[in-house]
């Protein structure tokens, strides 16, 4: 079944309180003004953002269960010893194919790495992610700094987002998931890449 825009906004706001479907509008937003900023398909970050916590409020052991009941889809396993906060990503994207008929892989992989990030993300992926930091309803130290350079510079926006959380796991003594330490290392390198470039060039 192919859902249109306006009933996969009803079925994914009907999942989760007000207050988070209002930040999910934000997320839209943001996505669709940086898809069209960066150069990435508008339509793609809309549908990508619409349904990135579609999973976020459901009871912990049902997202559990679907991680385990599905390793032979390729759901990461490894997310189960971390924060289960994590978990709500792998499993939206799952849900986002198996209930609402999502088969393009890059919405299905922004979906899966809004909270983590990875080596190598698509455009869409950062795009996604930034607009979870950014977008309006979003306060917390910092956030106006990552605005700003979410203006200019994908890449460096994304890192200030990460060393954002990164630094708040610290100070929590938390466990960091090493996908996102490895996601900033490798956007470090990407930009570090750019500036020779650039500097060649000149």
């Amino acid at each position: 079944m192919e859902y249109t825009r306006d009933e996969l906004i009803k079925a994914v706001s009907e999942q989760m309180p007000e207050k988070r479907w209002k930040h999910t509008e934000g997320v839209m937003a943001a996505s669709v003004e940086l898809a069209k900023r960066f150069g990435a398909d508008p339509q793609k970050a809309d549908l990508a953002a619409l349904l990135h916590d579609v999973a976020k409020y459901w009871p912990i052991d049902v997202q559990v269960n679907i991680i385990k009941d599905n390793k032979d889809e390729g759901l990461s396993q490894e997310l189960l010893d971390y924060d289960k906060q994590l978990l709500h990503s792998e499993v939206g994207a799952f849900v986002a194919k198996r209930d609402y008929g999502v088969t393009d892989p890059e919405v299905l992989d922004a979906i899966r790495y809004h909270t983590s990030g990875r080596v190598g993300m698509s455009l869409l992926d950062k795009i996604v992610c930034l607009a979870d930091y950014i977008e309006p309803g979003r306060n917390f130290p910092g956030v106006d700094t990552i605005r700003e350079l979410a203006k200019h510079n994908l890449e460096d926006a994304l890192v200030a987002g990460f060393d954002s959380t990164i630094s708040f796991l610290l100070e929590k003594r938390k466990v960091i998931f090493p996908l996102t330490v490895l996601a900033r290392n490798d956007l470090v390198t990407q930009i570090r890449q750019a500036g020779r470039e650039a500097g060649e060039q000149g």
